[in-house]
């Protein structure tokens, strides 16, 4: 392919050196209604579908996925595009765009990001490939390994609607993996080790997921140093396991940064961690040698995180959480690493 060396956005190829900051593991429009999680109290169905306003923030905020109205990103686009302007004034030059098949990838989807990227001066690189089984179609769920191989790789190579997809990515498995998940990893593998590209990974709610996940991706060929993890905030908190995990040598993604409410509704096994434990979390690793895999994001999804909506928006990273990590023992190098570097080795087609 003639990205080699380059990493790809939905503009056209561009420099490694001209990513900059980045965040790795965002949605800029995306349908997760399919989230939806009936409220913990019966009384609190009235909630489900409340307005956005001051009085009910607090109930939101605490069950997210109650509130049915806060699963449709797709409907704010202008509230995205002033958040991406927000985040270039506070420094951000790229974002990387996760939706794939199944919550919410269509033609409009293509037509949006390019625009947006257009009007906002924003470096966007979107994904390829499947979300989870549950979110598919019956036609997408019947598919082969080679027929998801095929479709990934027309999407590299020649596009999809009219942009160019820079990355394999958010693969989405649950736990256990269904045989749909399984093919939709061996396919993405497979045009990995074909064409050097990045690819991103959306592991199941269980601290065996990411292990099983990678013995997959590598038995089909996929390349460990061009894979990222993703949600590790929330699914390898014991510490052993982080870095027996980390032996595989991916590359390790905390990007639920803003998430602040412990409850965490899609698996109430485990408590959400706070912002401050995720900092914790990235020092343990930086201070075993991993300063060179680690990236962030907040993995906006919803509504309710965007500024419009009272929330942390694209910016908090940048405003918030790199001034803590300094606070905490970090050098600005390795601050650096996280927000520019990394990112950019990672997204470099090979």
């Amino acid at each position: 392919m003639d990205s080699k060396g380059k990493i790809v956005t939905v503009e056209g190829n561009i420099s490694p050196k001209a990513l900059g900051v980045t965040l790795t593991h965002e949605h800029l429009s995306c349908d997760v209604k399919q989230f939806y999680v009936p409220p913990r109290r019966t009384e609190d169905s009235k909630m489900c579908d409340v307005d956005f306003e001051m009085k009910n923030l607090g109930w939101i905020r605490q069950f997210p996925n109650s509130h049915r109205p806060n699963l449709l990103l797709y409907e704010e686009n202008k509230a995205i595009e002033e958040e991406l302007q927000l985040y270039k004034i506070n420094g951000g030059q790229s974002i990387v765009e996760n939706t794939t098949y199944g919550i919410g990838r269509d033609a409009s989807f293509a037509k949006f990001l390019k625009s947006l990227s257009e009007r906002t001066g924003i470096n966007i690189i979107t994904g390829t490939g499947y979300y989870v089984d549950g979110f598919q179609t019956a036609a997408d769920r019947a598919l082969s390994e080679e027929q998801i191989a095929a479709t990934i790789r027309t999407e590299l190579i020649d596009g999809f609607e009219g942009i160019k997809c820079g990355f394999i990515g958010e693969v989405g498995t649950t736990w256990p993996l269904t045989d749909f998940e399984r093919r939709s990893l061996r396919g993405s593998a497979i045009v990995q080790s074909e064409l050097g590209v990045p690819l991103m990974i959306h592991p199941g709610r269980n601290v065996e997921a990411p292990f099983e996940i990678m013995r997959i991706v590598l038995e089909a060929g996929g390349i460990a140093s061009c894979t990222v993890m993703a949600h590790l905030d929330r699914t390898l908190i014991d510490q052993d396991k982080l870095l027996e995990f980390a032996e595989v040598g991916t590359i390790l993604e905390y990007d639920l940064f803003g998430l602040e409410a412990s409850h965490y509704q899609l698996n109430k096994a485990v408590d959400m961690p706070s912002d401050a434990q995720r900092v914790a979390a990235i020092k343990f690793l930086l201070d075993n040698g991993m300063e060179d895999r680690v990236v962030v994001a907040h993995d906006i999804h919803t509504k309710h995180r965007l500024t419009k909506f009272g929330g942390h928006g694209f910016s908090h990273i940048l405003l918030n959480i790199a001034p803590k990590m300094l606070e905490r023992g970090f050098t600005q190098d390795q601050v650096d690493k996280i927000l520019q570097h990394n990112p950019q080795r990672w997204l470099t087609h090979v």
